[in-house]
């Protein structure tokens, strides 16, 4: 058993990251969910979807939740899950965190958690142009 993903984020920016994530390593290496969040959405049916989502994707080991801004309806969405204890929810999704969390498939759901962390922190970078 492994952790798996699910990531919740406004329109198609779930989508988009998966997907670029996915042709980067040439496979996914968690099985992975998206739940598209939609400005005229109704957030009490969108808990619903999530926890459905949640339910499926667990099979044992949890499930990482991904999204994009802290205090947003897909945020929000996401911590009304925080009360189980096999999830974790990291907001300020990014490039880099998805790849990072996918390079490491074997971790258990707390170590993972860190892995997301560290990847969100670690691929922002100032990029200075050099003369």
């Amino acid at each position: 058993m492994t952790v798996n993903v699910l990531i919740i984020s406004h329109d198609r920016i779930g989508n988009s990251l998966l997907d670029a994530a996915v042709n980067t390593l040439g496979f996914c290496p968690l099985t992975a969910d998206i739940l598209p969040v939609h400005a005229n959405c109704d957030p009490d049916k969108m808990i619903d979807i999530a926890q459905q989502k949640v339910d499926e994707l667990n099979e044992g080991d949890g499930v990482l939740i991904l999204t994009d801004i802290y205090g947003s309806t897909p945020g929000n969405i996401s911590c009304s899950l925080a009360a189980e204890n096999d999830v974790r929810i990291v907001s300020g999704i990014n490039l880099p965190m998805l790849i990072r969390v996918f390079n490491y498939p074997k971790l258990d759901l707390d170590e993972l958690t860190e892995k997301a962390h560290s990847g969100g922190r670690e691929g922002i970078m100032d990029c200075k142009k050099i003369d």
